[in-house]
């Protein structure tokens, strides 16, 4: 028996997420009695750090860190079985959407998502995680023997207090993949938006991609992640990899300061999760000032450079 995490990574080291999510197994596997195994796909060198964010193992499995997500599932779900995973948690990353539900459904698991909060022994095994666009909770009781979690990125604290750990390799085989990568494209030298604890956001209030130096420089000085409005993203004005929202990318930063975004249903469906939310906008009426903790009424124009002149100093 064992808890399983999947250690997932950016290039060439492990995503903050899955350092969450392992901190999170380790927390489990101590309340059920057994260990916490990192699972990865990933040869690298500094995979024995894992134990130092509570994996007792780290486990690579025999392949490529790029495969398709049919593969993926099908080894992944059967290296589970191979190391008698009774839970496996992964982060609600891209990724781990698409292994999720396959992995369950391998293991013919429950499966929760979007969870919250630490399990729940004393009332079964029950979690909280959020629904509808995080405007709400649920609060869900897994019953099958096998449990498939899937954790929201930065709702966990890091704790690193544990130590370097042995890697085992372990051979597993499957069918070919029935998709073709052709190419994959990733933004490079930012900051990811489901990493970032700090997101400073824009919309139409800044008139033109041509005064986004003021919102880069204020990111840059926060160490922030930069993330835009779905007009801004339609109108070419900033990547769509930018773009937060019900139909863009949803996230849950410590700090969210939005820059002349109005706040409509479907932008504050994405970042309501936010810890603290700080709304700076000429309207005082704008729908953002009634979600957020701290706001601003006032010209963006006029604002930005006093805080990025106070933060220089």
């Amino acid at each position: 028996m064992s808890v399983i995490v999947f250690a997932e990574i950016d290039g060439d080291h492990y995503k903050k997420s899955s350092l969450e999510a392992i901190g999170y197994g380790k927390k489990l596997a101590n309340n059920l009695n057994v260990s916490c195994i990192a699972v990865s796909f990933a040869n690298l060198s500094s995979s024995a750090e894992l134990g130092l964010y509570g994996a007792d193992k780290v486990v690579q499995l025999n392949n490529s860190a790029a495969f398709a997500s049919d593969q993926g599932a099908d080894l992944f779900s059967k290296a589970c079985s191979q190391l008698g995973a009774t839970v496996v948690i992964v982060s609600n990353t891209y990724t781990g959407k698409s292994l999720a539900p396959r992995v369950a459904i391998a293991l013919n698991a429950s499966l929760v998502t979007n969870v919250i909060s630490e399990v729940d022994l004393s009332n079964g095994f029950t979690v909280k995680r959020g629904v509808f666009s995080g405007k709400a909770f649920a609060y869900t009781t897994l019953t099958k023997d096998v449990k498939v979690i899937a954790l929201t990125p930065n709702s966990f604290d890091l704790s690193k207090d544990g130590a370097v750990v042995a890697v085992d390799s372990l051979e597993v085989s499957g069918d070919n993949s029935k998709i073709t990568i052709e190419r994959t494209e990733k933004a490079s030298g930012k900051i990811p938006l489901t990493e970032a604890e700090i997101v400073v956001s824009a919309g139409r209030g800044m008139k033109g991609p041509e005064n986004w130096n003021m919102i880069e420089e204020l990111a840059g000085l926060m160490g922030a992640a930069t993330a835009c409005s779905k007009p801004v993203s339609d109108m070419g004005w900033r990547p769509h990899s930018e773009h937060v929202g019900q139909t863009g990318i949803t996230i849950k930063p410590n700090l969210y300061v939005a820059i002349g975004i109005s706040g409509a249903i479907q932008h504050l469906a994405g970042v309501s999760s936010s810890k603290t939310i700080v709304a700076i906008n000429k309207d005082p009426e704008a729908p953002f000032f009634k979600a957020a903790d701290y706001g601003i009424v006032g010209d963006a124009f006029e604002i930005l450079p006093k805080l990025i002149q106070a933060l220089k100093n």
